[in-house]
Order: C-alpha cells, then sequence, then structure tokens
C-alpha cells in the first residue's frame, strides 16, 4: 500500500516500434482483493462541501459509514502526493473527484497529485454492503492545502561522468549518470500524454527534471498524424497508464525503492461492488488507439487526454465510479474522474450486456511475472517497461526471445542504447552508448556497478539529460521518459 504522504517517484496483437517487435498478453484472471489500509485515530465521516452526505449514523442509529473522513484541512507540499483512499480507509468500490482542478487532480486509485498552490476539496464517493445485501453510497470530502514545495535531502548526490569501459576486446566510451536512492522519480509523457512526441531536452526542462532518459519502446515509424504511442508498460502515479506486457519493468516504490521483474499487468473488471459473473468484464491494453477492424476491449483515462481520438466502437463513459454514457461510434470525452472503456469487434458483442447507464463501474489490476506468478507491484507509483533484462544478481542475463523480442537489433546486432541498472544499495545507475549488443550493455552496466540491468528503447531514441545538458542527444523526438530531480513537478 502506498505512503499515506508519498515523495514524488513521482487480445493478442503483433505490436512493432521505434526498436522492437513483441506479442501482446494472455487473457485475464480475477485477482484476490487487497485488504483495506490502517489509520489509526479516524474521525467521523464529512459530506461534500455545500450538499449533505448521502448516509451518516452510529452503530446504534444505522448504517456506518466506511470512510474515516478528516476535518482538518491535509497540507500537501508541492513536490509530495497523497494517498487519500488509505488516510480515509476508502472502500474498494470507490470513486474520486477534486474540487478545483487546477489546484491537484486525483488518481482512479485515490492518489492525490498536487499541480499549484491552493485550496480545493477531493470527493471520494463509496459504496459498502451493509448486512441486508444491498449497497450504500457514501461521501467523504477531504479538504486539501497545496503548500511550498519541501527540501529534498539526499544521502549522496548524483553523479554525472563519460567512461571509458572494456568489454571483451571491445572498449566503449559510456556515459553513466547515477542516482542516489530516494530521489523523486516519476514518467515523463510527451506533451502531457500518451500518444504525442516531444524532444527529451523539452520535456525535462518542462517538468523540472535535473536527469532524464527515454524510456519505453514507441510507435516511431507510424504515419503522419497517427498518435506514436508507447509500445511498453507505463506506471504513473500508480495508475497503469499503457500495458505492454512483455519484455521487463523497472519500478519505484513511493519510498524510493527500486525494483526490476517481468511484470504483466491484467485488467479487471467488476460492477456494483462484483468482479464475477455477471458482473465481470476486463480490458486488454490502456490507452492504446484499437484497430477498427479488430477484436479489443480497450480502457482510456485521462493520461490519454481530453477525447479518444477516434470514432468507432461502443465506449463506455465512466464519470465518477458510474457509467454516464454510452455511445456508438463517436470520438467522446475522457471524464477528469473517470474513464472510458471502448468495446470492439467481437468484444462489442460479448461485453456490451455488462455495462448499463447508471451501473457502478470499477476496475483493479493484477500483477504477475511473465510465468504467471503473482508479484507484489501494488506499491509502485512509477514504471517503465522495456527489455530485455541483462543483469540479474549481478550475473550476465539473457532470456530475450522468451521476454517476447524477435527483432536482430534486438537480439544481435550493435547498436546506441541506452540502459538502466539497480546497485545492491538501492541506488540506481544509467547508462547510453554507441554500437553495442545487447550482451556489451548488461557487461557495461555490471562494470558500472549495478547488480540488476535492463535494455530501455534505443537507436535513435537513446538519450540522456544531466544537469540542464545533453550527454546523449536522441536522433527524433520521443514518446516517453524517466524523470529525476529534487525539483520535479507535475
Amino acid at each position: 500500500m502506498k505512503q499515506i504522504i508519498a515523495l514524488t517517484l513521482c487480445a493478442g496483437m503483433l505490436m512493432t516500434g521505434s526498436y522492437a517487435e513483441v506479442a501482446g498478453p494472455a487473457s485475464p484472471t480475477a485477482p484476490v482483493p487487497p485488504a483495506p489500509p490502517t489509520v489509526p485515530n479516524p474521525v467521523a465521516p464529512s459530506a461534500p462541501l455545500g450538499s449533505p452526505s448521502e448516509a451518516s449514523g452510529s452503530a446504534s442509529q444505522g448504517p456506518v459509514s466506511p470512510f474515516a473522513c478528516p476535518a482538518e484541512v491535509i497540507r500537501i507540499p508541492l513536490n509530495k502526493r497523497m494517498d487519500l483512499a488509505a488516510l480515509i480507509r476508502s472502500p474498494a468500490d470507490s470513486a474520486y473527484s477534486v474540487s478545483n482542478a487546477k489546484v491537484a487532480r486525483v488518481t482512479g486509485d485515490g492518489l492525490v497529485v498536487p499541480l499549484a498552490k491552493g485550496e480545493a476539496a477531493v470527493i471520494a464517493k463509496g459504496w459498502k454492503q451493509e448486512p441486508d445485501g444491498a449497497f450504500q453510497a457514501y461521501t467523504c470530502a477531504a479538504r486539501i492545502q497545496i503548500a511550498d514545495a519541501v527540501s529534498v535531502k539526499l544521502t549522496t548526490q548524483p553523479k554525472a561522468e563519460l567512461r571509458k569501459i572494456k568489454v571483451g576486446k571491445k572498449t566503449f566510451d559510456v556515459h553513466t549518470v547515477t542516482i542516489p536512492k530516494g530521489m523523486p522519480v516519476d514518467i515523463g509523457l510527451a506533451g502531457n500524454a500518451v500518444g504525442k512526441v516531444e524532444a527529451l531536452k523539452s520535456l525535462a526542462a518542462r517538468r523540472k527534471a535535473d536527469f532524464a532518459v527515454n524510456g519505453t519502446f514507441f510507435e516511431a515509424y507510424d504515419e503522419e498524424g497517427d498518435p506514436q504511442e508507447p509500445l511498453g508498460n507505463l506506471i504513473k502515479d500508480g495508475e497503469a497508464v499503457h500495458l505492454g506486457n512483455y519484455g521487463t519493468t523497472i519500478g519505484f516504490t513511493a519510498d524510493g525503492r527500486a525494483k526490476m521483474d517481468t511484470l504483466r499487468i491484467k485488467i479487471q473488471g467488476g460492477g456494483n461492488g462484483s468482479y464475477t459473473y455477471p458482473n465481470n468484464w476486463y480490458a486488454t491494453f490502456a490507452n492504446r488507439t484499437p484497430n477498427p477492424e479488430g477484436n479489443s476491449s480497450i480502457l482510456f483515462t485521462p493520461a490519454r487526454g481530453a477525447k479518444l481520438g477516434f470514432a468507432y466502437g461502443t465506449a463506455v463513459v465512466v464519470k465518477a465510479g458510474v457509467v454516464a454514457q454510452i455511445a456508438e461510434d463517436t470520438d467522446v470525452a475522457i471524464p477528469r474522474d473517470g474513464f472510458v472503456v471502448v468495446l470492439n469487434g467481437a468484444e462489442r458483442k460479448s461485453l456490451r450486456a455488462k455495462f448499463e447507464v447508471g451501473k457502478r463501474i470499477h476496475y483493479r489490476l493484477k500483477y504477475t511475472d511473465m510465468n504467471g506468478k503473482e508479484i507484489d507491484w501494488g506499491d509502485v507509483v512509477t514504471a517503465v517497461g522495456a527489455g530485455p533484462r541483462v543483469l540479474k544478481d549481478g550475473q550476465a542475463y539473457n532470456d530475450a526471445v522468451t521476454e517476447g523480442f524477435k527483432q536482430e537489433k534486438i537480439l544481435s546486432t550493435p547498436a546506441a542504447r541506452s540502459g538502466i541498472g539497480i546497485r545492491k544499495d538501492g541506488s540506481v545507475v544509467i547508462v547510453t552508448v554507441n554500437n553495442a549488443t545487447i550482451k556489451d550493455l548488461g557487461e557495461i552496466l555490471r562494470a558500472a556497478g549495478a547488480a540488476q540491468g535492463m535494455n530501455l528503447d534505443g537507436g535513435a531514441s537513446s538519450g540522456l539529460f544531466a544537469a540542464g545538458r545533453m550527454l546523449t542527444a536522441p536522433g527524433r523526438q520521443i514518446s516517453n521518459s524517466l524523470l529525476f530531480g529534487v525539483g520535479l513537478i507535475h
């Protein structure tokens, strides 16, 4: 479970992109729902500003709200985030909205992300099943104040250098950046949306990052005007904003711990508080334009932008946890406090009956490795997936074909590379190098002190920004990046 106040660390289709050819994910299966968080000394719930609560009472007077709604104003520094869901003990079946979208936004998981100084109310609406079996709606309005950023104290200082690293008979000029454990990290989306591109230097400067490296593969060769969408896993502010489900992913928890695995994410949907038949549904991808001739169920979140960007399929618009609209072949708006599920092809017929206007709709994520084993990634707030993995527990490692890669430029051909590794002390090392194979990259990361290591997008996408200047300049605009910095802004 994410910390209450956290640092801003911050079906099956064939995909080809800027640097990889991979296979799509398998069908989802139902996970075990998480246990509710524990928050000490809760106070009585309060209603949204200007409106009465939907239910109140005590053990002797009637139903008791599941929320532990704070009476006092919650102060959040600009460079931190708050896990509202944990603080107020939100039921699993909850939806969130914010009264002032210029001050902050709130994710579907109840994570409050500050945007500017000011005040707002974050409103949570949740449903609790009562002893008679009926679901009762409750609300909580948590008042927040976004304040000045606080200083971030690091145990060591980051370091950028150009090193000569020898691998066999070859010597490489390698740009390296060492990031201390706990430095704030976030995903950088070009143009603040999935499917756009932007210069790495511009992206880093706009977000006030101290260091930045290109992230996952993307559709760099699409026709002009088509969205240049990412291909790998992307988790931002604790939400999956894109699913790739291949390769290897590096993730960061709110307290700065880094982890690396063959992450596979499954979106499992439910309705009216249930994830079982007849309320169960699923999505195979997130924020990815469907093939108009294909069969798919795809989730679109506000990270996609204001609208879908296409006008085909059945679009189920969910606002504040309730189906507000079902539209056919329409480019609908994506609610800031909700999401859209688009059904296409055979899924348009098989899943359409799961949705109706006024029905409560929700979803959850299941995290496994590529072998289907459940892994503990529920606390990850930032992640980027690419691969393949090149270093495991200090030893060279290569299982690229099993991870889903097919192209020779991944499997054997030398090329420009970007890589990221985790050291034993929890710090992170980033490298860029020219004319190296995947095997070479593993040895380079090991020489740079990493115990775990993976490949990021490469070729013309390879880029590294450090302290205001480009150490390695990409040959094109990119779709996404990893950003590090003590003054990161959202």
